[in-house]
Protein backbone atom coordinates (compact mmCIF):
# COMPACT_ATOMS: atom_id res chain seq x y z
CA UNK A 1 0.00 0.00 0.00
CA UNK A 2 2.75 2.44 0.92
CA UNK A 3 4.70 1.64 -2.25
CA UNK A 4 1.60 2.22 -4.39
CA UNK A 5 1.15 5.65 -2.80
CA UNK A 6 4.77 6.51 -3.59
CA UNK A 7 4.30 5.41 -7.20
CA UNK A 8 1.24 7.62 -7.63
CA UNK A 9 3.01 10.60 -6.07
CA UNK A 10 6.08 10.06 -8.28
CA UNK A 11 4.06 10.23 -11.51
CA UNK A 12 3.98 14.04 -11.31
CA UNK A 13 7.76 14.36 -10.93
CA UNK A 14 9.97 15.53 -13.80
CA UNK A 15 13.47 14.20 -14.47
CA UNK A 16 15.85 17.11 -14.92
CA UNK A 17 14.60 19.54 -17.57
CA UNK A 18 12.48 17.07 -19.51
CA UNK A 19 9.18 18.52 -20.70
CA UNK A 20 7.10 15.49 -19.70
CA UNK A 21 6.47 13.99 -16.30
CA UNK A 22 7.20 10.40 -15.32
CA UNK A 23 3.52 9.52 -15.60
CA UNK A 24 3.28 10.89 -19.13
CA UNK A 25 6.41 9.06 -20.24
CA UNK A 26 5.10 5.79 -18.76
CA UNK A 27 1.80 6.24 -20.63
CA UNK A 28 3.79 6.40 -23.88
CA UNK A 29 5.78 3.23 -23.03
CA UNK A 30 2.83 1.19 -21.69
CA UNK A 31 1.65 -0.19 -25.11
CA UNK A 32 5.15 -1.63 -25.71
CA UNK A 33 5.26 -3.55 -22.42
CA UNK A 34 4.43 -7.25 -22.19
CA UNK A 35 1.51 -8.37 -19.97
CA UNK A 36 2.21 -9.66 -16.49
CA UNK A 37 2.52 -13.48 -16.17
CA UNK A 38 -0.53 -15.36 -14.99
CA UNK A 39 1.44 -17.46 -12.51
CA UNK A 40 2.81 -15.75 -9.44
CA UNK A 41 6.56 -15.53 -9.08
CA UNK A 42 7.85 -17.60 -6.17
CA UNK A 43 10.32 -15.63 -4.09
CA UNK A 44 11.11 -18.42 -1.60
CA UNK A 45 13.99 -20.86 -1.64
CA UNK A 46 13.55 -24.63 -1.69
CA UNK A 47 15.36 -27.11 0.58
CA UNK A 48 15.06 -30.91 0.85
CA UNK A 49 16.11 -31.93 4.40
CA UNK A 50 15.43 -35.28 6.04
CA UNK A 51 13.42 -35.59 9.26
CA UNK A 52 15.60 -36.83 12.13
CA UNK A 53 14.64 -39.16 14.96
CA UNK A 54 13.46 -36.20 17.05
CA UNK A 55 10.90 -35.32 14.36
CA UNK A 56 12.81 -32.17 13.41
CA UNK A 57 14.39 -30.74 10.27
CA UNK A 58 17.39 -28.41 10.04
CA UNK A 59 17.19 -25.37 7.77
CA UNK A 60 19.93 -22.73 7.87
CA UNK A 61 21.30 -24.02 11.22
CA UNK A 62 17.83 -23.82 12.85
CA UNK A 63 15.61 -26.76 13.77
CA UNK A 64 11.85 -26.94 13.13
CA UNK A 65 9.41 -29.68 14.13
CA UNK A 66 7.16 -31.75 11.88
CA UNK A 67 4.58 -34.46 12.77
CA UNK A 68 6.19 -37.61 14.14
CA UNK A 69 4.76 -39.84 11.39
CA UNK A 70 7.30 -38.31 8.97
CA UNK A 71 10.40 -39.40 10.90
CA UNK A 72 13.07 -40.63 8.50
CA UNK A 73 11.43 -39.18 5.39
CA UNK A 74 12.77 -36.51 3.10
CA UNK A 75 10.53 -33.44 2.88
CA UNK A 76 10.46 -30.25 0.83
CA UNK A 77 10.85 -26.90 2.60
CA UNK A 78 9.97 -23.50 1.13
CA UNK A 79 11.82 -20.77 3.01
CA UNK A 80 10.48 -17.22 2.87
CA UNK A 81 11.70 -14.06 4.56
CA UNK A 82 9.33 -14.44 7.53
CA UNK A 83 7.94 -17.98 7.39
CA UNK A 84 8.81 -21.56 6.55
CA UNK A 85 6.44 -24.10 4.95
CA UNK A 86 7.12 -27.86 4.94
CA UNK A 87 5.65 -30.17 2.29
CA UNK A 88 5.43 -33.93 1.95
CA UNK A 89 5.15 -34.19 -1.81
CA UNK A 90 2.53 -31.55 -2.54
CA UNK A 91 0.80 -31.76 0.83
CA UNK A 92 1.57 -29.10 3.42
CA UNK A 93 2.42 -30.75 6.74
CA UNK A 94 3.85 -27.89 8.85
CA UNK A 95 4.28 -24.15 8.90
CA UNK A 96 6.51 -22.12 11.21
CA UNK A 97 7.59 -18.57 11.73
CA UNK A 98 11.17 -18.26 10.54
CA UNK A 99 13.85 -17.99 13.20
CA UNK A 100 16.24 -15.07 12.78
CA UNK A 101 18.85 -16.50 15.18
CA UNK A 102 21.36 -19.31 14.70
CA UNK A 103 21.15 -22.82 16.18
CA UNK A 104 17.64 -22.15 17.46
CA UNK A 105 14.59 -24.40 17.56
CA UNK A 106 10.91 -23.86 17.00
CA UNK A 107 8.78 -26.79 18.10
CA UNK A 108 5.02 -27.33 17.87
CA UNK A 109 3.36 -29.32 20.66
CA UNK A 110 0.69 -30.68 18.31
CA UNK A 111 3.38 -32.48 16.27
CA UNK A 112 4.32 -34.71 19.22
CA UNK A 113 0.92 -35.62 20.67
CA UNK A 114 0.73 -39.12 19.14
CA UNK A 115 4.18 -39.99 20.51
CA UNK A 116 3.38 -38.47 23.92
CA UNK A 117 0.16 -40.44 24.06
CA UNK A 118 2.27 -43.61 24.07
CA UNK A 119 4.87 -42.16 26.46
CA UNK A 120 3.09 -39.58 28.63
CA UNK A 121 5.99 -39.41 31.07
CA UNK A 122 8.05 -37.44 28.53
CA UNK A 123 5.71 -34.43 28.59
CA UNK A 124 6.66 -32.78 31.92
CA UNK A 125 9.84 -30.77 31.45
CA UNK A 126 9.86 -31.16 27.65
CA UNK A 127 11.23 -28.31 25.54
CA UNK A 128 8.15 -28.35 23.33
CA UNK A 129 5.96 -27.79 26.41
CA UNK A 130 8.05 -24.81 27.50
CA UNK A 131 7.71 -23.26 24.05
CA UNK A 132 3.94 -23.86 24.12
CA UNK A 133 3.73 -22.04 27.47
CA UNK A 134 5.79 -19.14 26.12
CA UNK A 135 3.60 -18.88 23.01
CA UNK A 136 0.39 -18.84 25.10
CA UNK A 137 -0.96 -22.06 23.62
CA UNK A 138 -0.62 -23.93 26.92
CA UNK A 139 -2.54 -21.68 29.28
CA UNK A 140 -2.84 -21.65 33.09
CA UNK A 141 -6.25 -23.33 32.63
CA UNK A 142 -4.45 -26.29 31.06
CA UNK A 143 -2.02 -26.33 33.98
CA UNK A 144 -4.78 -26.24 36.61
CA UNK A 145 -6.82 -28.99 34.94
CA UNK A 146 -3.70 -31.10 34.46
CA UNK A 147 -2.76 -30.79 38.14
CA UNK A 148 -6.28 -31.67 39.28
CA UNK A 149 -6.61 -34.71 37.04
CA UNK A 150 -3.16 -35.98 38.06
CA UNK A 151 -4.11 -35.71 41.73
CA UNK A 152 -7.31 -37.64 41.05
CA UNK A 153 -6.10 -40.39 38.68
CA UNK A 154 -2.31 -40.42 38.95
CA UNK A 155 0.43 -38.84 36.86
CA UNK A 156 0.34 -41.29 33.95
CA UNK A 157 -3.43 -41.41 33.51
CA UNK A 158 -3.75 -37.66 34.14
CA UNK A 159 -1.11 -36.75 31.56
CA UNK A 160 -2.68 -39.07 29.01
CA UNK A 161 -6.06 -37.40 29.62
CA UNK A 162 -4.44 -33.99 29.08
CA UNK A 163 -2.98 -35.15 25.76
CA UNK A 164 -6.42 -36.35 24.65
CA UNK A 165 -7.75 -32.88 25.45
CA UNK A 166 -4.92 -31.24 23.50
CA UNK A 167 -5.94 -33.29 20.46
CA UNK A 168 -9.24 -31.37 20.48
CA UNK A 169 -7.38 -28.27 19.27
CA UNK A 170 -7.06 -29.87 15.83
CA UNK A 171 -10.75 -29.53 15.04
CA UNK A 172 -11.96 -26.97 17.61
CA UNK A 173 -11.07 -23.37 18.34
CA UNK A 174 -8.51 -22.73 21.06
CA UNK A 175 -10.85 -20.49 23.07
CA UNK A 176 -13.61 -23.12 23.09
CA UNK A 177 -11.28 -25.83 24.41
CA UNK A 178 -9.92 -23.54 27.15
CA UNK A 179 -13.45 -22.53 28.16
CA UNK A 180 -14.46 -26.21 28.22
CA UNK A 181 -11.53 -27.04 30.50
CA UNK A 182 -12.47 -24.19 32.82
CA UNK A 183 -16.08 -25.36 33.00
CA UNK A 184 -15.03 -28.97 33.60
CA UNK A 185 -12.60 -27.90 36.32
CA UNK A 186 -15.29 -25.84 38.03
CA UNK A 187 -17.70 -28.77 38.32
CA UNK A 188 -14.96 -31.31 39.09
CA UNK A 189 -15.27 -33.24 35.81
CA UNK A 190 -11.73 -34.60 35.56
CA UNK A 191 -11.98 -36.73 32.43
CA UNK A 192 -11.12 -36.00 28.83
CA UNK A 193 -14.64 -36.89 27.67
CA UNK A 194 -16.21 -34.43 30.09
CA UNK A 195 -13.88 -31.65 28.97
CA UNK A 196 -14.64 -32.42 25.31
CA UNK A 197 -18.38 -32.37 26.05
CA UNK A 198 -18.14 -28.96 27.73
CA UNK A 199 -16.02 -27.59 24.87
CA UNK A 200 -18.54 -28.77 22.25
CA UNK A 201 -21.43 -27.31 24.27
CA UNK A 202 -19.68 -23.93 24.45
CA UNK A 203 -18.84 -24.08 20.74
CA UNK A 204 -22.49 -24.80 19.86
CA UNK A 205 -23.72 -21.91 22.01
CA UNK A 206 -21.09 -19.61 20.52
CA UNK A 207 -22.30 -20.15 16.93
CA UNK A 208 -24.00 -17.11 15.39
CA UNK A 209 -27.72 -17.43 14.94
CA UNK A 210 -27.37 -16.82 11.21
CA UNK A 211 -25.18 -19.92 10.87
CA UNK A 212 -27.73 -22.20 12.52
CA UNK A 213 -30.29 -23.82 10.20
CA UNK A 214 -33.69 -22.21 10.42
CA UNK A 215 -36.82 -24.25 10.72
CA UNK A 216 -39.23 -23.89 7.85
CA UNK A 217 -42.34 -22.05 8.87
CA UNK A 218 -45.51 -24.06 8.34
CA UNK A 219 -48.18 -21.91 6.78
CA UNK A 220 -51.57 -22.61 5.27
CA UNK A 221 -50.06 -22.40 1.79
CA UNK A 222 -47.46 -25.03 2.70
CA UNK A 223 -50.16 -27.35 4.02
CA UNK A 224 -52.17 -26.89 0.84
CA UNK A 225 -49.17 -27.73 -1.33
CA UNK A 226 -48.39 -30.79 0.77
CA UNK A 227 -51.98 -31.98 0.48
CA UNK A 228 -51.88 -31.82 -3.31
CA UNK A 229 -48.67 -33.86 -3.55
CA UNK A 230 -49.36 -37.55 -4.18
CA UNK A 231 -46.92 -40.23 -3.20
CA UNK A 232 -45.54 -42.15 -6.17
CA UNK A 233 -45.79 -45.41 -4.24
CA UNK A 234 -49.46 -44.85 -3.41
CA UNK A 235 -50.18 -44.02 -7.04
CA UNK A 236 -48.62 -47.25 -8.25
CA UNK A 237 -50.47 -49.31 -5.63
CA UNK A 238 -53.77 -47.72 -6.68
CA UNK A 239 -53.29 -48.85 -10.29
CA UNK A 240 -52.58 -52.50 -9.40
CA UNK A 241 -55.44 -55.03 -9.82
CA UNK A 242 -57.07 -56.49 -6.76
CA UNK A 243 -55.38 -59.62 -5.43
CA UNK A 244 -57.90 -62.45 -4.88
CA UNK A 245 -55.46 -65.14 -3.93
CA UNK A 246 -55.87 -66.69 -0.45
CA UNK A 247 -53.38 -65.96 2.22
CA UNK A 248 -50.59 -68.52 2.32
CA UNK A 249 -50.58 -71.15 5.08
CA UNK A 250 -47.26 -71.65 6.78
CA UNK A 251 -48.42 -74.03 9.51
CA UNK A 252 -46.76 -76.95 7.72
CA UNK A 253 -43.41 -75.47 8.58
CA UNK A 254 -44.14 -76.02 12.27
CA UNK A 255 -43.02 -79.62 11.75
CA UNK A 256 -39.47 -78.31 11.51
CA UNK A 257 -39.56 -77.15 15.11
CA UNK A 258 -37.73 -79.51 17.51
CA UNK A 259 -40.64 -79.76 19.97
CA UNK A 260 -43.14 -80.56 17.17
CA UNK A 261 -40.87 -83.25 15.69
CA UNK A 262 -40.56 -84.95 19.05
CA UNK A 263 -44.35 -84.87 19.57
CA UNK A 264 -45.04 -86.31 16.11
CA UNK A 265 -42.50 -89.08 16.63
CA UNK A 266 -44.03 -89.98 19.99
CA UNK A 267 -47.54 -90.15 18.53
CA UNK A 268 -46.48 -92.26 15.55
CA UNK A 269 -44.95 -95.17 17.42
CA UNK A 270 -45.97 -97.00 20.61
CA UNK A 271 -43.49 -97.42 23.37
CA UNK A 272 -41.50 -100.63 23.00
CA UNK A 273 -42.07 -103.29 25.71
CA UNK A 274 -39.37 -103.63 28.23
CA UNK A 275 -37.45 -106.91 27.95
CA UNK A 276 -38.06 -109.47 30.76
CA UNK A 277 -35.07 -110.37 32.79
CA UNK A 278 -34.24 -114.05 32.69
CA UNK A 279 -33.31 -115.70 35.98
CA UNK A 280 -29.64 -116.31 36.25
CA UNK A 281 -28.48 -119.87 36.65
CA UNK A 282 -25.80 -120.33 39.17
CA UNK A 283 -23.26 -123.01 38.56
CA UNK A 284 -23.01 -125.61 41.28
CA UNK A 285 -19.86 -125.44 43.30
CA UNK A 286 -17.24 -127.95 42.30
Amino acid sequence: MLIDEWDLADEARRIGTRPRTIGELFAVERPSLKPLPVETFETGRWFTPRVDRFSQITVRTNRYSVPTRFIGRQVRVLLHASELVVFDGRTEIAQHERLLTKSGSRLELDHYLEALLRKPGALPGATVLEQARAAGKFTPIHEAWWTAVCNAHGDTAGTRALIEVLLLHRHMQHDHVVAGLAAALQVGALTADAAALEARRIADNDEPTSAKPRRRATTEADRAVAATVTSLTQRRLAQLPKDTRPMPDVSIYDQLLPSRRAAVAAAGRAPAPRPTQKPSRKKPPP
